[in-house]
C-alpha cells in the first residue's frame, strides 16, 4: 500500500530532527537532510507496516493546512515523504518461501549423505552472491 504523510524536519545541535505528526511516536533523525529523509521512510514505514500486520487503523493523512501547521519547532519545515509498505514488506519480512530447484542427481546424493542443510547453505550462499552480510 502507498501512504502519503507529511513529515515536520527541524535541525537541532547539528542534526535533523524529524516527526512524523500523524502517526503517534513515530520520531527519527538523520545527521544530515538526506539522512533524516531516508530515516522518516524507514520509520514510517516500519509503523505503518506493524499497523497493517496488526490490523490496526491507519490513521487519516493530514489535509496540507493542516500539516503546515504542524512545524512548530524553530526553524522547523514540513515535507511529504512517499511510503510504500508494500516495499517495505518485500526487503525486510523475514518469513521462509519455498523455492523449487534443480540440481545434478550426483551433488543431491552426496549432500544427503553428508546430512548437507540445503535451504541453510543457499541462504549462505545467496548472501555471498548479493555480497549482503
Amino acid at each position: 500500500m502507498k501512504y502519503v504523510y507529511p513529515a515536520v524536519f527541524a535541525p537541532e545541535d547539528g542534526k535533523m530532527l524529524v516527526s512524523v505528526p500523524d502517526l503517534k511516536g513515530c520520531h527519527t533523525f538523520g545527521e544530515d537532510l538526506a539522512e533524516a529523509i531516508e530515516m522518516a521512510i524507514d520509520a514510517a514505514e516500519t509503523w505503518l507496516w506493524d499497523a497493517e500486520n496488526k490490523n490496526e487503523p491507519i490513521p487519516p493523512v493530514s489535509v496540507p493546512e493542516q500539516a503546515f501547521q504542524k512545524a512548530d519547532y524553530p526553524n522547523s519545515f514540513v515535507n511529504f515523504i512517499l511510503l510504500d509498505t508494500d516495499e517495505y514488506r518485500r526487503k525486510h519480512d523475514s518469513r521462509s518461501v519455498n523455492k523449487t530447484l534443480t540440481i545434478p542427481a550426483w551433488l543431491d546424493y552426496q549432500a544427503k549423505q553428508a546430512n548437507a542443510p540445503f535451504s541453510q547453505i543457499l541462504q549462505q550462499g545467496l548472501k555471498e552472491y548479493l555480497k549482503i552480510s
